[in-house]
């Protein structure tokens, strides 16, 4: 390493340079020294020799143009912030302003990191966190669980969060009710039959045509079905039925019985109904448009057992008045008889009357006086001696 000049010896060289007399790298070849180290010696010594005054002002426009360039910064950041903002980005996240910020090219101001994160109120640590892994294992989670929502909810429209949870599991998914309704509201998932500020939403499209018009008899068993939803009351809460009614002889073919009015509830009574009838290819089902019945899971019901389907109106007792005549009977028979006290003791004495009284014990005048399934035997006896 090389020694440094004695202090004398740069002193004579300065004096000589600001003679002025030769060229500044001419004066430093003269010297034995490189031109870039005589500039160097003479900077110092201006600066040295410049009075007090000078040196403090150069200082504070020095510090002046950096809070000039710093407020500048900022400056940019809110802009860029607020045009962020404003845009439909949902959840908000402003860790990818930083980046942009940071990385801006040709006219835009480059923001420095600790900046942005200063003026937008988060730590660097965070943003870098995020920088090295953008997509947490929450949000990953998150989007599989919104994914089986919506498939939940397009197969049954009546379906809110809380059913919604309860069904989650089949799916492979544990999460609370309070992460399920965020995850609902944040997506618009709602229930069908939701009642907001008083107002009752309307039920969808038929996703059958009416093939029955009105005409609710049938020549054969298994030609005609009827079905559809009620619901009681117990001291437990509501107990909601779905029966599923052969016109010909007025025998409920089917019947589900649960504490939740979901699509399966009409799903597992049209099963019944063809455990119980076998072969029943062709059978027109009418129903309204519940959105049970215009779930995906009852119309892959429906083409599972080539069945047809038929659909009316919703709210609308004429059009399916067969079947609003059965549940009648049923509220007189059974639920206004006295309060009940529980779900099990109510769905007890639904199933009690249907299959011994309705079916067994009473008669019907449109029957000819006999009972559903005397007439169903008659017509088999006779059918089977033609």
């Amino acid at each position: 390493m090389p020694k440094p000049h004695p202090q004398e010896f740069r002193d004579d060289v300065i004096a000589v340079a600001r003679k002025g007399e030769a060229p500044i790298g001419q004066i430093a070849k003269g010297f034995g020294i490189s031109e870039s180290c005589l500039r160097n010696w003479l900077a110092k010594a201006d600066r040295a020799d410049a009075p007090a005054g000078d040196s403090r002002s150069a200082a504070e426009l020095r510090e002046a143009k950096k809070r000039i360039r710093l407020l500048e910064q900022e400056n940019e950041v809110l802009r860029r912030a607020a045009a962020y903002l404003s845009r439909d980005i949902n959840p908000k996240m402003m860790f990818p302003l930083v980046t942009d910020l940071a990385q801006a090219k040709g006219t835009q101001m480059r923001v420095p990191v600790a900046v942005s994160c200063r003026v937008l109120g988060f730590s660097r640590q965070a943003y870098y966190q995020w920088l090295a892994e953008p997509i947490s294992q929450r949000d990953w989670d998150d989007a599989h669980l919104i994914n089986a929502a919506i498939d939940l909810h397009d197969e049954d429209p009546g379906l809110g969060y809380r059913l919604i949870a309860d069904d989650l599991p089949e799916k492979g998914i544990t999460a609370g009710e309070n992460r399920v309704h965020r995850l609902c509201k944040l997506q618009r998932i709602r229930s069908f039959h939701s009642i907001k500020n008083g107002s009752w939403k309307k039920p969808g499209p038929p996703v059958h045509e009416d093939l029955v018009q009105h005409h609710f008899t049938a020549d054969e068993p298994d030609v005609l079905w009827l079905t559809d939803i009620t619901e009681h009351h117990t001291s437990e809460g509501k107990l909601y039925l779905c029966a599923v009614k052969d016109v010909f002889s007025n025998r409920i073919v089917g019947y589900s019985i649960a504490a939740r009015m979901k699509a399966s509830l009409a799903v597992n009574a049209l099963r019944m109904a063809v455990q119980r009838r076998g072969d029943v290819a062709g059978c027109v089902v009418h129903s309204d448009r519940g959105s049970q019945f215009r779930s995906k899971k009852f119309l892959r019901e429906l083409d599972a057992h080539h069945l047809t389907g038929s659909m009316g109106r919703v709210a609308a007792s004429d059009h399916n008045a067969a079947m609003e005549s059965f549940f009648a009977l049923l509220q007189k028979n059974v639920l206004n008889r006295h309060p009940w006290p529980s779900r099990a003791e109510l769905r007890l004495a639904i199933i009690t009357w249907i299959e011994r009284s309705y079916h067994r014990r009473r008669r019907q005048r449109r029957l000819g006086k006999l009972t559903p399934v005397e007439f169903e035997t008659v017509h088999q006896t006779t059918t089977q001696a033609a």
